[in-house]
């Protein structure tokens, strides 16, 4: 199985905005300061880190992100709204991705899922 960690202000606020995002399940918990979401394939765990500090995008370089594709890109969009992300004013992808910051301020897109 693939597994990826993630750290931001909430650890079990992020899984949960991950898991209704992607449409996963919370497997498992760690207390109060980390949740493990999962597809039976792909794992993702989030933590909670005390001195977290979002990364100001697009000043700041970004070490990795997410790449999200939905078959309705925007109803994707306002769900996604909906659920706790922003988006900012700064659109690089034109036509081909949207930028999304999740609850903690991490940049995430979401673009069309390719046949």
């Amino acid at each position: 199985m693939k597994c990826a960690a993630f750290w931001g202000h909430s650890g079990k606020a992020l899984a949960d905005f991950y898991a209704a995002a992607l449409g996963w399940r919370v497997t498992q918990t760690y207390g109060d300061t980390a949740a493990m979401i999962s597809d039976g394939t792909t794992s993702y765990v989030f933590y909670t880190a005390e001195q977290f500090k979002a990364p100001n995008w697009p000043a700041d370089e970004l070490v990795f992100h997410l790449d999200l594709a939905f078959d309705d890109v925007a109803a994707a969009e306002r769900r996604l709204i909906s659920l706790g992300a922003t988006k900012p004013e700064h659109q690089p992808g034109g036509a081909h991705w949207t930028v999304l910051l999740d609850p903690s301020g991490q940049p995430f897109c979401i673009s069309a899922a390719r046949s």
